[in-house]
């Protein structure tokens, strides 16, 4: 199917549009270290089952694993991990504004690994991007309080989310590189890998509290992470698998970054929130230099 590697990269950009709102509400009511073990577990469990029905094959090499899991660990554990503490301190929009810094940290990753060649279009496409996410993130909130300066820790996740997703997409390529594999096979190995790597350590500490528990109190929440879960890890993550395996991992990233343009007007009409110019003209310029990196 032509141009399925981008379809798909879209088609995740959608899917955690939508997730994000989501898991924003299920992390600021029993928080993100809550939320980000039980949505991987739950996705586990789902994606095994879709393997189970449809035949999907489980025998990967070594190799394959390994990138997998590794995949897992920066991605998921890391990743979001820093990605739901950014939600909970600066929210969803400016969070995932701040993940149009993913293209940018992909393209050069996959220039040092994978030897994609960054042209000066490329370059001029991530100047666009960062200077598109500085003016959202710089704007002035209605209290007059700088968002950079009232919040650092959180922007400090972000950057460190954006990060741990970019070189996940990295060793997720390697793994695909090594040879067949489905995209749903992949997304279990990456997820249950992440799940147990985190559940022990965290269940070490006391930050994990019975799920049945909490949730038999607060339905809301558990309603927010199946409707996350379902879009983000089973649905996204698969989908963004599908789009590294079948493009470059810089232009898969890059379409991946076009959820601000998706949740402003969400945000708008949805949520009512009030969506200033700055806001809107920065994600406009932050999608534009990634749609530059694309084209190059």
């Amino acid at each position: 199917m032509p141009f399925i590697g981008e379809i798909s990269a879209l088609a995740t950009a959608i899917c955690w549009s939508f997730t994000a709102y989501a898991f924003t509400d299920a992390s600021r009511r029993v928080g993100s270290i809550q939320v980000n073990i039980d949505r991987m577990a739950l996705a586990s469990i789902i994606l095994l089952i879709i393997i189970s029905i449809f035949g999907f094959s489980l025998n990967l090499s070594f190799n394959q694993i390994k990138n997998l899991v590794l995949s897992g660990i920066v991605g998921l554990v890391l990743g979001d991990s820093f990605l739901f503490k950014c939600f909970q301190l600066i929210g969803a929009r400016l969070g995932i504004l701040l993940m149009a810094l993913v293209p940018v940290m992909s393209t050069l990753l996959a220039f040092l690994f994978l030897g994609e060649i960054i042209s000066i279009a490329g370059l001029a496409g991530m100047l666009l991007t960062i200077s598109g996410i500085l003016l959202v993130v710089l704007e002035r909130s209605p209290e007059g309080k700088n968002n950079l300066t009232s919040n650092k820790l959180g922007l400090l996740f972000g950057i460190l989310g954006a990060l741990g997703q970019a070189s996940g997409l990295i060793f997720a390529k390697f793994a695909f590189q090594e040879g067949e594999l489905n995209s749903f096979t992949a997304s279990f190995f990456r997820l249950s890998s992440a799940t147990i790597i985190l559940l022990p350590v965290i269940m070490t500490f006391r930050r994990y509290k019975n799920p049945f528990k909490i949730y038999s109190i607060d339905q809301k929440a558990i309603r927010s992470v199946l409707i996350g879960t379902t879009f983000g890890p089973v649905a996204g993550i698969t989908l963004s698998l599908i789009a590294i395996a079948n493009t470059m991992v810089g232009i898969a990233s890059t379409l991946m970054a076009m959820m601000p343009i998706i949740m402003l007007p969400m945000s708008k009409y949805y949520f009512k929130e009030k969506i200033s110019w700055k806001a809107f003209v920065g994600a406009t310029i932050a999608v534009a230099g990634a749609a530059i990196i694309f084209l190059r």
